[in-house]
């Protein structure tokens, strides 16, 4: 199947050469059904890989799939995929139109430097239910006295339904780990089809600070995730709508050092609306 389309394989948001998320992007996916997707991205592997069903003007259709089911969006393909049309067509803006809504993405730059932006869905915070929170905890091997008491549980929505857990402790944030089966079914249980985003905060909350994150993502092979827009995004509504830290504020997303890919994601928060995030794709090695 892979041999008769044409897929680009980048990585998003590399800190540096080996780092970054993998994405598979299809720039012509017409032709293709729900259940083409699917194999195709069976058989990439890759996190999340994206599918250009349809092209009207600015306006671009894209679906987003995992190895293992459709997901609503994904922000790393969608960095990806901004990349690849501005190396084919040239740099400019669209609207891609996902699953979860229209999201506006720009891009930057000249063929080989290109960067990208997009501006997330309207966004939305909600308490995580006190049962659930206590099952997620005990699942990650975390206990309340772990917990960063500046950031309460929550879950974020930005795209994607993403829960919040901030860690108080690096040693904690970088010692836990988890038992796949478990949480995937937790996770398939309550719709969250993105990450678990667990987050590790050294100093100040505020403007221009660095956010360490670890976003659990039980799927096939995979255990984690190199790099989550979506869950940048989220992460950002809910500093601004639950934390209540004054917006315009901007903070930076280092994830993926705990599987050897170093990621890096810039976080701008306005103070109402979507969230932008921002970063870079280059042609994934090997």
């Amino acid at each position: 199947m892979t041999e008769a389309v044409g897929i680009l394989n980048l990585t998003a948001f590399a800190a540096e050469p080996g780092g970054g998320n993998p994405a598979g992007v299809v720039l012509d996916a017409s032709a293709l059904t729900a259940a083409d997707m699917q194999r195709i991205a069976a058989e990439l592997g890759h996190p999340e890989t994206a599918f250009v069903t349809g092209r009207d003007g600015e306006r671009v259709s894209v679906r987003y799939f995992s190895p293992d089911a459709e997901v609503p969006f994904c922000g790393h393909a969608t960095i990806a995929t901004a990349v690849a049309l501005a190396e084919q067509s040239g740099v400019g803006s669209w609207v891609f139109a996902t699953p979860a809504g229209d999201v506006d993405v720009v891009t930057t730059g000249e063929p080989g430097r290109i960067a990208a932006g997009f501006t997330s869905v309207e966004p939305h915070v909600a308490d995580l239910d006190s049962e659930v929170a206590s099952r997620l905890l005990d699942l990650l091997g975390l206990a309340d006295e772990d917990l960063d008491p500046r950031m309460p549980l929550a879950q974020a929505f930005a795209g994607n339904v993403h829960p919040v857990v901030s860690v108080g402790s690096a040693a904690t944030f970088d010692g836990f780990s988890y038992d796949p089966l478990p949480v995937r079914a937790l996770m398939d249980e309550r719709g969250w089809a993105g990450t678990v985003t667990v987050i590790h905060v050294a100093g100040e909350i505020g403007d221009g600070m660095t956010v360490e994150a670890r976003n659990i993502f039980p799927v096939g092979d995979i255990l984690e995730d190199p790099a989550t827009g979506s869950a940048a995004a989220a992460l950002g509504v809910y500093l601004r709508d639950r934390i209540a830290l004054p917006a315009p504020f901007r903070f930076t997303v280092r994830q993926g050092r705990h599987i050897d890919r170093p990621s890096i994601l810039e976080v701008d928060v306005p103070p109402v609306g979507g969230i932008r995030v921002s970063g870079t794709a280059v042609p994934l090695e090997g």
